[in-house]
């Protein structure tokens, strides 16, 4: 993956997702954020949490300008259960052995209310499409992978179903990336252009999306073993009898 996102297609990819994390995370608020993997990208860089935090299960080393500090499996982070306001995945559920044991983890960490911020790749678009053709005649000797061998490409709807589980709430969802699968620069300049016209036709098949969800819990309402409704007062008329003779006088009137 690393390598691959070195290449002209990954760079594209890159930019894309980095524009959109920076209007995503700028307008989230709280004290502690985390980023689990892929150190090529930037996710938290325009948010003001005090505490950040990049993860990944590889190495401690530094890369480009964030250091790595913390070096953890995914689905056994090192951090107590609700006590992260913002958890940014990109591509880390694609390239982990175990994506529900890490989405649960996630889950775990995150504060009521707090925020999850995935990004991933689309199996149903045009690099899906040629990734799954290379697979279909790699065998004969005929293609090559377009997209990294690493990884299991998790769709939007399936990913969608995940976060329902968990009660993750979704919030917002974003595709991009749909210029076709060239592998060089000149060629993706090229087709700048279906950005625009393949937002507008057809919004779902960009080879990349973006998800945003936030983590619900249900309220209850506790109440006192000894709590008693009170008591409410009815206003009745009453009559009253002054003496004997004025109450057998009202009874033969009314009667």
């Amino acid at each position: 993956m690393h390598e691959w996102l070195a290449t002209p297609p990954g760079q594209y990819l890159l930019a894309w997702e980095q524009a959109q994390l920076d209007k995503v995370v700028a307008d989230l608020f709280g004290f502690h954020a985390l980023q689990l993997g892929l150190p090529e990208l930037d996710a938290l860089r325009a948010n003001r949490m005090p505490h950040r935090w990049l993860t990944t299960d590889t190495s401690g080393e530094a890369v480009g300008h964030q250091k790595v500090v913390l070096v953890s499996h995914y689905s056994a982070l090192p951090f107590p259960a609700n006590s992260l306001d913002l958890v940014v995945l990109p591509h880390a559920l694609e390239l982990t052995p175990d994506p529900h044991g890490a989405l649960r983890e996630v889950e775990r960490v995150l504060m009521p209310e707090g925020r999850v911020v995935i990004c991933g790749l689309n199996p149903v678009s045009l690099w899906g499409f040629r990734q799954r053709r290379a697979h279909w005649y790699r065998w004969l000797g005929r293609s090559r992978l377009f997209l990294p061998q690493a990884g299991d490409f998790i769709g939007y709807l399936r990913l969608r179903d995940w976060l329902r589980l968990l009660n993750l709430e979704i919030q917002a969802g974003q595709f991009g990336c749909y210029r076709p699968a060239f592998s060089t620069q000149v060629w993706l300049d090229r087709f700048a252009w279906v950005d625009q016209v393949g937002a507008r036709s057809w919004p779902f098949l960009g080879s990349a999306y973006m998800l945003t969800a936030v983590k619900r819990v249900p309220s209850m309402t506790l109440l006192n073993p000894g709590f008693k409704p009170a008591r409410r007062l009815v206003s009745t008329t009453v009559p009253v009898a002054n003496s004997a003779g004025s109450t057998r006088a009202t009874a033969q009137k009314d009667y």
